[in-house]
């Protein structure tokens, strides 16, 4: 019918028209439905893996275990991943201004996915004028806790992308967004092994996170855009670009003023304190490897493993080992063995050995000095290389013997020369070594530990590893013996001859003083031991034999073989400096002894403690008689072999010691100590058969004594540490008379450094 007003017919609705709207709207809807099932199902874990909530509690990453000393310092960390976390209250403003700035502006407006961002890069990437990434803090973390498959396809990507949105939502439901900030510092990957903020503030600037300024803020967040290609260390142009970059973003934000930015941006890159958290550098290396080892054995034992029965990994489960260790003073330690043994010490040797034909080794043939290189070669790693390529030992010799380009180790670095293997093998064996061990006397609690001069090229560890011939530090253990029974007192006077023993293979064992002092008169026990009369010694292990006296020993802790023969009363027997300082030890406490503690306790990464440790002690002997020995050792360093302590090193606090020099001066000890604090050092070269050729070079009052001089000086100058210059406490109620001043009996000589009295 047609209209009456136009006369038109009215038109028919397109059939066409009505179809496509149809299936427009069907796939509009189809479409969304599709992607809501896909982020469904992804979220279900039925497209894949997706973490729980569990998971997201416990991500597994793989977390540093900490080394911690017992005033709070990471002394080190062992690690596959060089990574601790942080919480975010540890975090410095600037730090996370920087990172919100750069990163993700929209951080605190946004629950994960920025829909805005999103639209901002798909119109960049239709235009091709891309500005910015769309990936929010959020998913940047999501990212790192679940990394991606580095061989995935351009589908495996997209659907890869599609889980981290997912991942960041529920993300932003379960945490809150300083967590996730907290979260995201320390997951991300700074370069140079360095996991996660705290990481990479050590390693980089030597700080905690808390310490960074606003420029290392800056340049630490600019550098997460690409850890190497922003390196300060190997691109430090490209690194202070960026720095600026993210100094612009902050001013930009409103979160630095003009004048701040420009300041800032003016200053240069200082990181002059970088040093890779390497485990073979830092702080008290040689120690963190005796933990490594101790744990590691921990850890294998089936009473200590975790709650679900699997074993505890210090290199993914992020433990926090307290030791005993006192920074300070492992500072103080490492400083005096550099200082006497490295850079006065060593020189002294070198220039000792200069243009001797068989330097270091004395008094060795040709034969035998062949014998020692060619050993060392054959257990070289270049000897090892060679033999699996099927060279002949002729063919290798050769190949030892030639002149090649190659670094060798010098105590100021390492040094580029031309240099024959077989002589870089004498070179090395030239170097001396040293072993300090410092103790607290009651608690056993192990404050410094030095198991070498450079832990990087000397990896043999000197206090718990290595036993030499202890020489004359083992007679305080004979004399205290003798004190023990009622005939012997310091004062009490014996005949300084010689005297002769005969052994139980029926031979004969006459030693001799290594000088005239006194010879031939009556002294006293006191004078005796301060001088190191070997006739007083050997006069004393006639009468009460060896056995006895290892019987004493094996109650101050010393394990190590000791053989049951007359020379022992000289230290002709090899132990650890460990075994040494803990048995001296039990003179400086009362005659108990305890056991040197290096861990107090272990923790998890959440803190939670999986491990104590308490000390262990025996009473040893009474301490009267431990009280007897602390007053015969004064005198060692009152007018003794240890005198220097006083006329040269200027100690002026109570103290007690023992030197000690092995035959041939291979062996240069001294055990010390005040009320309270034991040290003892050893120094000599890894190789016996290297050593100085005179006894006035290489005793122990010249080796050895000015380590631990120097190490109590710098400890006692720290008033931090609370050093207090206390006398030996005498014995309450001994009933017995304790005045042990024997000088109405002694005469002592005029100190004289040049007196040999070993």
């Amino acid at each position: 019918m047609a209209n009456r007003k136009t006369g038109r017919k009215p038109q028919q609705k397109s059939g066409k028209k009505s179809s496509f709207h149809t299936w427009w709207w069907r796939f509009v809807i189809g479409g969304w439905a599709c992607i809501f099932l896909i982020f469904l199902f992804i979220s279900l874990g039925w497209l894949g893996f997706m973490p729980s909530f569990e998971d997201l509690e416990n991500p597994k990453t793989n977390l540093a275990t900490e080394v911690i000393s017992e005033d709070g310092y990471v002394l080190g960390k062992f690690y596959i991943e060089n990574r601790s976390n942080v919480s975010y209250d540890q975090l410095p403003e600037n730090l996370i201004h920087a990172l919100i700035a750069t990163e993700d502006s929209r951080f605190y407006r946004h629950s994960g996915i920025d829909a805005k961002a999103l639209v901002r890069v798909a119109a960049g990437v239709l235009t091709g004028h891309r500005k910015g990434g769309g990936s929010t803090i959020t998913q940047q973390l999501a990212k790192n806790l679940f990394p991606r498959n580095p061989d995935a396809n351009l589908f495996q990507l997209v659907f890869t992308k599609f889980k981290e949105w997912v991942v960041a939502v529920k993300l932003e439901r379960n945490y809150s967004k300083n967590e996730i900030i907290s979260m995201y510092f320390n997951t991300v990957d700074f370069g140079n092994m360095s996991q996660g903020i705290k990481s990479a503030a050590k390693t980089y600037f030597d700080k905690t996170p808390a310490e960074l300024n606003l420029e290392e803020s800056a340049l630490l967040v600019g550098m997460l855009k690409a850890p190497t290609y922003y390196s300060p260390r190997r691109n430090p142009d490209n690194a202070l670009q960026r720095r600026n970059v993210v100094l612009s973003q902050m001013r930009k934000y409103k979160f630095l003023d003009e004048e701040t930015c420009k300041a800032s941006q003016e200053k240069a890159i200082d990181i002059s304190h970088f040093k890779l958290q390497d485990h073979r550098s830092g702080l008290a290396t040689y120690f963190r490897e005796y933990i490594r080892q101790e744990v590691n054995r921990w850890a294998q034992d089936r009473k200590n493993r975790k709650p679900d029965g699997s074993k505890w990994d210090i290199y993914k489960d992020g433990l926090k080992i307290y030791t005993t260790i006192n920074y300070k003073m492992q500072q103080y330690a490492e400083e005096a063995v550099d200082e006497w043994i490295s850079r006065t010490l060593q020189p002294q040797f070198f220039a000792h050995w200069k243009g001797y034909k068989n330097a270091p080794f004395y008094r060795l043939s040709d034969e035998q000095t062949e014998r020692i290189l060619n050993s060392a070669m054959r257990n070289s790693e270049r000897y090892r290389n060679l033999k699996k390529e099927g060279k002949s030992e002729e063919e290798i010799r050769k190949i030892f013997d030639k002149p090649v380009r190659m670094w060798i180790y010098t105590y100021n670095g390492e040094k580029d020369t031309l240099m024959s293997p077989m002589d870089s093998i004498r070179y090395m064996k030239s170097f001396l070594a040293c072993g300090l061990m410092a103790m607290d006397p009651s608690t056993g609690y192990v404050r410094a530990y030095v198991g070498g001069t450079d832990y990087y090229h000397f990896q043999y560890d000197h206090v718990t590893q290595a036993r030499r011939q202890v020489g004359s530090t083992f007679k305080p253990f004979v004399y205290t013996f003798a004190m023990q029974q009622s005939e012997f007192e310091p004062c009490t006077k014996v005949p300084n001859l010689p005297v002769t023993i005969e052994t139980e293979t029926g031979d004969t064992w006459t030693p001799r003083n290594s000088n005239d002092y006194k010879a031939g008169q009556m002294i006293t026990l006191k004078d005796a031991l301060a001088n190191s009369l070997n006739y007083v010694s050997a006069y004393l292990m006639k009468r009460f034999g060896p056995n006895a006296i290892i019987a004493l020993v094996r109650k101050m802790g010393v394990t190590s073989d000791i053989p049951a023969v007359p020379s022992i009363c000289l230290g002709t027997c090899e132990l650890s400096l460990y075994e040494m300082v803990g048995a001296i030890n039990t003179f400086n406490n009362k005659g108990v002894y305890v056991k040197p503690m290096f861990i107090t306790k272990i923790c998890n990464s959440k803190g939670n403690v999986i491990a104590s440790f308490s000390m262990e002690q025996n009473e040893a002997m009474d301490e009267v008689s431990a009280y007897k020995t602390v007053q015969l050792m004064k005198g060692v360093v009152e007018y003794g072999t240890g005198v220097r302590l006083h006329y040269r090193y200027k100690l002026d606090m109570p103290m007690a010691g023992k030197t000690g020099t092995t035959d041939n001066n291979s062996d240069g000890w001294f055990m010390g100590y005040t009320p309270l604090l034991t040290a003892g050092v050893w120094v000599g070269c890894e190789d016996r058969a290297a050593h100085f050729r005179s006894t006035n070079l290489g005793q122990g009052a010249n080796t050895a004594l000015p380590v631990w001089a120097l190490f109590m000086q710098k400890c006692y100058a720290d008033k931090s540490l609370h050093l207090e210059k206390l006398d030996f406490p005498k014995p309450e109620n001994p009933g017995a008379n304790l005045n042990f001043d024997c000088s109405q009996y002694e005469e002592h000589e005029t100190p004289n450094a040049s007196y040999n009295f070993e």
